[in-house]
């Protein structure tokens, strides 16, 4: 496989890692072969290491000393449970959004919402939803936040959602009430808004995951 230019060495072997989980050539338990996803990747083991790094951290592969890096749980708890976390951290930020909803936020905001709602293509939808949830948390996470933020944003498979095409039938209705809490001054309902959203993207990967087969031990639909 070629190099992607423009696309750090790291995170090509994270999206080849969780391509891997996603399709179920990996389940828990299994060992990541680094040669071999460098010798795909016609990468060196360097970035290789920086994933299995950044991946352990944030709960998807465990090292065991001298054995390598094994796939942690995964299966329907464990994805809910990644989607969960980013919803309340997004939640937390959409909060003090709606606490504070500065001119300047609201008028880049905008431009992100008609993006979405003019979106012909599932990909030009997750485009638009990932620019709204940068400028939300550029505006009003800090540094620990925006960290953990993005750490939990590691298991949200950018290419499913950028090929799933109802993206924008299911989710563009959520964003919308949290964008109208965040202008009205309603923290609550803009926090809710977010853990809705972070449900609902768990079910419909679950749903699709399902019909693969992937889990262990679940039949596909």
């Amino acid at each position: 496989m070629p190099k992607r230019y423009g696309v750090k060495e790291k995170d090509q072997v994270v999206a080849q890692i969780l391509d891997l989980l996603m399709t179920g050539a990996l389940r828990s338990g299994d060992r990541v072969d680094r040669n071999e996803i460098a010798a795909t990747l016609g990468l060196s083991r360097l970035p290789v290491q920086e994933a299995l790094v950044q991946l352990e951290h944030d709960g998807i592969l465990i090292t065991r000393y001298h054995r390598g890096a094994f796939v942690q749980q995964f299966d329907e708890a464990s994805v809910r449970e990644h989607y969960e976390v980013h919803g309340l951290l997004t939640g937390a930020v959409s909060a003090r959004a709606a606490a504070d909803p500065r001119a300047d936020i609201l008028a880049s905001l905008a431009p992100t919402m008609t993006l979405m709602r003019e979106a012909t293509a599932p990909r030009a939808y997750v485009d638009g939803a990932e620019l709204f949830r940068d400028i939300v948390i550029a505006g009003y996470a800090g540094p620990r936040l925006t960290a953990t933020i993005r750490s939990s944003r590691s298991f949200m498979p950018r290419h499913f959602w950028n090929d799933f095409r109802e993206s924008r039938t299911h989710l563009l209705p959520i964003i919308e009430a949290e964008y109208a809490a965040i202008c009205r001054r309603d923290p609550a309902a803009a926090r809710r808004a977010c853990i809705d959203r972070a449900d609902l993207m768990a079910d419909l990967l679950i749903a699709e995951l399902r019909r693969r087969g992937v889990f262990a031990g679940l039949d596909s639909v």
